[in-house]
């Protein structure tokens, strides 16, 4: 069901937007966590920090997967949102092009880069061969990650939130059972559970399209849509490389505090590990609100409409708020219930270290739903580019974090290394927001007053 956010109040369509996919988003988590929980449980500690030792290298690749495809629903959202059907459909034709041109380039780099990245980073010895294995089976599948964001994505930007979340969950589902069967029947290890997201993930994504070729006409693609197009590659490039930079900027910098994690020992590594996705599961609405907000931005901006852009982005950034405060609680009074999700048996030091990261990074969580928000909207105004800037300040945090904090605080330091990324990031982008948005404004209404002078001249009599 394709969703209008051009008319109506603007916090109830984003809201409404957001329920299903904030479904989806947790979904998706528990869908990247489902392994680490099984690994965990069977196969004990060290595995566990050995497929948790692997995420930052997997968002620095997958993010950029994932960022791309967010890139490429942009424009798509905004000709729906400008209701030029024509167009819509030749930016999709365009946007698998370059989906099946990126999986080709990414799995082909992940080849030969992933075991000398996993050496630079200073992944213990007594997890490396288990975080190769299962980060390598991961990397050779990315393929259908891209798959099944390109696909949800484009129905996101038609406004459908509810169609991606119902397959991610058949597919989730999948993943659990595969796993349980691949690690708990036939004893594969962390093999078993590296096959098991490959296999859903790509599940997921040709069911979307098998839902798109039956219930949304509006898709379609002719022979004439399907003709390369380079000037609408261009501005797929232009929307989507930059939100996939994004990602892997920070990803770059994550990478380099996991190595100042990695040299603090195995017991760290898992504590930081297990924090981190706890993290991703308590911030996913957070998340989930940056993500509805690029899809209402891109279909305002078609529409023409900057002053709802301005009362949606207000409203949202309040609820966040809100959101922020249970988060805050949640961490402080739940973590030891919910890192006993991933581990069994974990010692009360690992404990400990989950308990202080949460507490610390929850407490900078505004700052976060800033990040998610401004930045989102941003790009969904077309401003990737600038956008992605704020990705560089959040590296530069994180690098003070990894050789100044992490050096001398130890353990202490990479608690607070987020905090100080969310702050440097969010000095810029409200910088930026308040001077793109100001622009944009008086552009639309100076385009607005010529048309309308236009219309009046014709309108009258010869």
């Amino acid at each position: 069901m394709t969703r209008d956010m051009t008319s109506g109040s603007p916090i109830r369509r984003i809201l409404l937007f957001c329920i299903p996919l904030l479904i989806g988003n947790l979904f998706q988590q528990f869908y990247n966590l489902a392994d680490s929980i099984i690994v965990g449980k069977f196969l004990g500690v060290n595995a566990f920090a050995a497929v948790g030792s692997t995420s930052s290298l997997n968002f620095l690749v997958l993010g950029f997967a994932l960022g791309i495809c967010s890139g490429f629903s942009i424009p798509i959202a905004q000709s729906f949102g400008a209701h030029d059907e024509k167009m819509l459909r030749r930016r999709v034709a365009q946007a698998i092009y370059l989906g099946i041109a990126f999986s080709l380039l990414i799995t082909l780099l992940t080849y030969f880069l992933t075991e000398p990245v996993l050496r630079l980073i200073n992944t213990p010895p007594e997890i490396f061969e288990d975080a190769f294995r299962y980060i390598f089976i991961i990397f050779m599948g990315a393929g259908t990650s891209i798959l099944y964001n390109l696909v949800s994505g484009i129905l996101r930007a038609l406004g459908d939130s509810r169609t991606p979340l119902f397959f991610l969950i058949i597919a989730c589902i999948i993943n659990i059972a595969l796993d349980l069967l691949f690690i708990g029947v036939f004893g594969m290890g962390v093999e078993g559970a590296a096959y098991a997201t490959v296999i859903a993930q790509g599940l997921s994504g040709l069911l979307c399209i098998f839902y798109i070729k039956s219930h949304v006409p509006v898709l379609a693609l002719s022979t004439e849509d399907m003709h390369p197009d380079f000037r609408q590659l261009g501005i797929l490039i232009s929307a989507g490389v930059p939100m996939g930079l994004q990602f892997s900027i920070t990803a770059i910098g994550s990478i380099t505090l996991q190595g100042a994690v990695n040299g603090l020992g195995a017991d760290a590594v898992a504590s930081v590990s297990a924090a981190q996705k706890i993290q991703l599961i308590v911030t996913a609405p957070l998340e989930t609100l940056g993500i509805a907000m690029a899809t209402f931005c891109g279909q305002n901006l078609g529409a023409r409409k900057p002053e709802r852009i301005r009362k949606g982005v207000g409203a949202i950034t309040k609820v966040s708020m809100l959101y922020c405060v249970l988060a805050f609680l949640l961490n402080y009074f739940g973590s030891t219930v919910l890192a006993q999700l991933f581990l069994s048996g974990a010692s009360q030091k690992i404990y400990d270290g989950i308990h202080l990261f949460l507490v610390i990074n929850s407490a900078a969580y505004p700052m976060l739903a800033i990040i998610y928000i401004y930045r989102n909207s941003l790009q969904g105004l077309g401003f990737s580019s600038s956008a992605m800037l704020a990705g560089v300040t959040e590296l530069a945090a994180r690098l003070i974090a990894a050789f100044i904090f992490a050096v001398n605080f130890e353990f202490l330091g990479v608690c607070f290394a987020n905090p100080l990324a969310w702050l440097f990031a969010d000095i810029f982008l409200l910088t930026l927001y308040a001077f793109k948005i100001r622009k944009l404004h008086a552009r639309l209404s100076a385009e607005s007053e010529s048309e309308q002078i236009a219309e009046d001249k014709s309108a009258q009599p010869a």
